[in-house]
């Protein structure tokens, strides 16, 4: 009974999603924007949100936008389904690995320890951000850049954990990406890979202590009544992706290219600038709200790099292959 209403749920969305897609395809000349993570307000929905606004402006109107936020065309791994197929053109998008899972390499656990370390990784020219973009033309998608909101961490309740052995019988939600859960198993943790819309009810229902997904903004703005501690174990440099369809890509003018384009890198440019003072105001707040900030001393944080690179870095091997990780190795921070 549940597989069959699982499958109605799956169904009932995609059939809303092409729906609301369907109304925006009538002008060829309309762009269907979308997040998979990402509430209007949110940080994320206003940087798409200025995205689509900054492609009308400098069309001088000739391009018009819709706009979708997180949850309006289902799931993460649905919208980018969706982008994939040509469905919706342009994204902010956490990426998912069903297509190819070098994309993983943007979830390589402590690659980078330092905000200025992983912003010139990050940024146009630098060595990750110049992996990505070969990576995301192999899938059919266009890569303009990384929207960098900072090093995560975990939230939880009851308990928390600033080493491997206390991390023992905490057990958190992880997305559901190679190699999150892999992850947070070599920190000591028990994982369940849940996706970003079964969270709330996760931990509500008690089938999590915490979430380990995520940059501190998250937890507090969806979970703060449900989680007391957060702990910026930096295991990865959080980063969305600004990218686009290739076909629809290829199918616009050159003058067109370049209004997308343009409107794409000042989003980044934005976001490069606001992304360290942004994570600092949500650290603030969550605190404010009442839960417990804890960052962990240099020699935790490589306590816990140690054990995830000796880890999970063999197992990366495999899955995205030793060229990838060669370059990931020579160019990684050194403990």
């Amino acid at each position: 009974m549940k597989g069959i209403q699982n499958k109605f749920k799956t169904l009932l969305s995609t059939a809303v999603a092409t729906a609301c897609l369907m109304s925006a395809s009538a002008d060829a000349l309309t762009l269907r924007l979308a997040t998979d993570s990402g509430t209007a307000g949110s940080p994320a929905g206003d940087a798409l949100k200025k995205w689509g606004e900054l492609i009308e402006q400098k069309s001088n109107g000739e391009i018009e936008t819709r706009v979708f936020y997180q949850n309006e065309l289902g799931g993460q791994q649905e919208v980018f389904d969706l982008h994939v197929a040509g469905d919706v053109d342009v994204m902010l998008n956490w990426p998912m690995t069903s297509y190819d899972k070098r994309i993983g390499v943007i979830y390589t656990p402590y690659m980078t320890l330092s905000w200025d370390e992983a912003l010139k990784a990050y940024s146009p020219g630098g060595w990750v951000n110049n992996m990505l973009g070969g990576v995301y033309q192999d899938i059919g998608l266009k890569f303009f850049g990384p929207w960098p909101e900072g090093f995560n961490g975990v939230g939880s309740r009851g308990k928390y954990a600033l080493n491997i052995e206390d991390a023992d019988g905490l057990k958190v939600r992880t997305m559901t990406v190679f190699p999150a859960p892999q992850t947070m198993q070599a920190l000591g943790y028990q994982t369940a890979a849940i996706d970003w819309g079964e969270v709330y009810t996760a931990l509500q229902t008690g089938v999590v202590d915490g979430e380990a997904g995520n940059v501190i903004y998250w937890d507090y703005e969806y979970f703060r009544d449900s989680l007391d501690y957060y702990v910026q174990t930096k295991h990865f440099f959080m980063t969305g992706v600004l990218s686009m369809n290739y076909d629809s890509w290829e199918g616009m003018t050159e003058e067109e290219q370049k209004i997308v384009q343009e409107a794409a890198t000042e989003i980044m440019n934005d976001q490069f600038k606001a992304a360290k003072e942004q994570d600092d105001h949500y650290i603030a707040e969550a605190q404010k709200a009442g839960m417990e900030y804890f960052e962990p001393s240099d020699e935790q944080i490589r306590e816990f790099a140690k054990a995830a690179r000796e880890k999970v870095w063999p197992l990366m091997d495999d899955e995205i292959g030793s060229e990838i990780m060669d370059v990931i190795r020579k160019n990684a921070s050194p403990l």
